[in-house]
């Protein structure tokens, strides 16, 4: 609990699902759309991001943006598609699609490196990486302020800051935007989308925009996911992502963008921080155990929340008020 490590990898845990929940929230607390396949549009930017850097030379930067933009597309082809359908069969839709990103990112070994991953996408024998360029100007700005300042700063506390940095930016500007006439739009179609539909609002196209630019922030925190662990496999993407997700935006309060960070934090201390726990009871159990204990405790929570405080830590009851 003392070692600075320990709280710089929560942290850094934290941060990246405090960007993937914030996507949620502009289109779960201001849309009401039921999304549980929101992790997908996180795996089609960090993999668009690194088959175009590996496969097809592009610099890292265009790379990122492209994956972003792959991540909408996805979003809007969701939306275009399934968007008209009731809330529940819309949800079902979307963990159908992520399923669908999913086995075709394990199943599709000469484009994505299959079950191996983006260390596969040379082919067998060859291990690929596409954050070089990242991870030269991370060196550089590591020895400029060492020299500026005397003090060794480690990799992962400038990805921390850096994490945290974007993370608060987009906050602002989720936060601006849903008290703005289009936010409150949203708040209304989400609220009674008869009453919104009948005095002139385009719902649908309303909501398609909500789907895409949550589907951008989920395509960021993708981006910056492949950039801090270097690479990583279909399986890192299961649907269970979605849920921890939702997990932080229940936590903080769903509908209330401020109460993000907060759930983020009180989930990365909860997920990152478990497998590092070694005291009594949990030396009991070994570290497989507690990792599978952990996963437990998650749903416990999300259960117990959904019972006793639907509206979150900070949310309020009046603004969960579902059909």
């Amino acid at each position: 609990m003392l070692d600075p490590g320990f709280w710089t990898f929560v942290g850094l845990t934290a941060g990246i699902y405090a960007i993937f929940a914030l996507g949620l929230q502009v289109q779960y607390g201001l849309a009401g759309l039921l999304n549980f396949g929101h992790v997908a549009s996180m795996a089609i930017a960090a993999y668009t991001m690194a088959i175009l850097v590996v496969r097809f030379g592009l610099s890292e930067w265009l790379a990122a943006a492209f994956g972003i933009g792959a991540a909408v597309a996805a979003g809007l082809l969701v939306g275009l598609t399934s968007l008209r359908l009731r809330a529940d069969y819309f949800a079902i839709v979307t963990i159908c699609f992520s399923e669908i990103v999913r086995y075709v990112l394990l199943n599709r070994q000469d484009l994505t490196g299959g079950p191996e991953g983006t260390i596969g996408l040379l082919g067998r024998g060859q291990a690929a990486a596409y954050n070089t360029d990242w991870e030269g100007l991370v060196g550089r700005v590591r020895e400029m302020v060492s020299s500026g300042t005397g003090v060794e700063v480690s990799r992962d506390v400038l990805m921390l800051f850096l994490i945290w940095l974007v993370a608060a930016a987009l906050l602002l500007v989720v936060r601006r935007v849903s008290v703005m006439p289009w936010g409150r739009v949203l708040r209304a179609i989400r609220e009674d989308e008869e009453a919104a539909s009948s005095v002139g609002k385009d719902v649908f196209a309303r909501k398609l925009q909500a789907l895409a630019l949550g589907a951008a922030i989920a395509g960021g925190a993708g981006v910056l996911y492949a950039l801090q662990f270097s690479f990583f496999t279909p399986d890192d993407f299961e649907p269970l992502v979605t849920f921890f997700a939702w997990v932080v935006l229940i936590l903080g309060g769903a509908a209330r963008v401020s109460g993000v960070p907060l759930g983020a934090l009180m989930f990365g201390l909860l997920f990152a921080g478990t497998r590092f726990f070694d005291f009594w009871p949990l030396s009991l159990l070994d570290s497989a155990d507690r990792a599978y204990l952990r996963l437990i405790i998650i749903g416990l929570l999300l259960i117990g929340l959904m019972y006793y405080r639907p509206q979150g830590l900070l949310g309020r009851r009046q603004e969960m008020l579902l059909e």
